[in-house]
């Protein structure tokens, strides 16, 4: 069966932009090892973007490590990038990914459609200040300032599921940085196993939802 996906509204809204967060996909066993479930999901989840509007791009991905890197990508890099956290763009018709089971997403998109950035952010991740990097970055490639900044931050595991609101630390974090348009959906994917991936629930046998930005061509 093909992945539902959750659609942001404040993303949706921008001119230009196509953002997607990929759902559960069910009657696929991913009760096994990471890089096996991912396989397992790969073509389903192709399939997914395509329909939703994101057909034809290239879909740029990270290693993810729990770090802080943050790589200014284009078409013509080799994926996924190493030892990354973190992609921005300011190139069209390409699109961004990060695989999370509990950890954040988190969009980040210049309204003027100059740029956008992908984020992998959980416990450790936040902590590194892998987000406040990420606007950095961002503002850095586009020239912009936080105010042309949104932020929408997709479901992820939350209290009481787990002992540390990472995501209140991330909206906070935004907060410091200047952005203004700070979103959270506030979905607990722990809580919500018939629709999401849980790492903890599921005891790391499980699969991996995808979060997916682009600008389109």
């Amino acid at each position: 069966m093909i992945p539902e996906a959750d659609i942001f509204p404040p993303l949706d809204a921008l001119t230009g932009l196509r953002a997607a967060f990929l759902t559960r996909v069910q009657g696929i066993d991913v009760k096994t090892d990471r890089d096996t479930a991912m396989a397992r999901l790969a073509d389903l989840q192709r399939t997914s973007l395509d329909m939703l509007g994101f057909y034809g791009m290239p879909l740029a991905h990270a290693s993810q490590v729990h770090g802080n890197a943050v790589a200014h990508i284009s078409a013509s890099d080799a994926f996924p990038v190493p030892d990354c956290d973190a992609l921005i763009t300011t190139e069209r018709g390409l699109c961004l990914g990060i695989h999370v089971a509990d950890c954040a997403a988190v969009y980040i998109a210049d309204r003027l459609g100059r740029g956008i950035a992908l984020a992998h952010a959980g416990k450790k991740g936040t902590t590194l200040g892998i987000v406040p990097r990420t606007i950095a970055r961002l503002l850095n490639a586009t020239g912009g300032s936080p105010e042309d900044l949104v932020l929408q931050i997709s479901p992820c595991i939350r209290p009481p599921q787990y002992e540390i609101d990472f995501a209140s630390e991330l909206r906070s974090q935004a907060a410091e940085a200047g952005i203004r348009d700070i979103h959270d959906c506030n979905i607990c994917t722990a809580s919500n196993p018939s629709r999401y991936y849980s790492y903890r629930l599921e005891q790391g046998k499980t699969g991996r939802l995808l979060a997916a930005l682009a600008l389109l061509p």
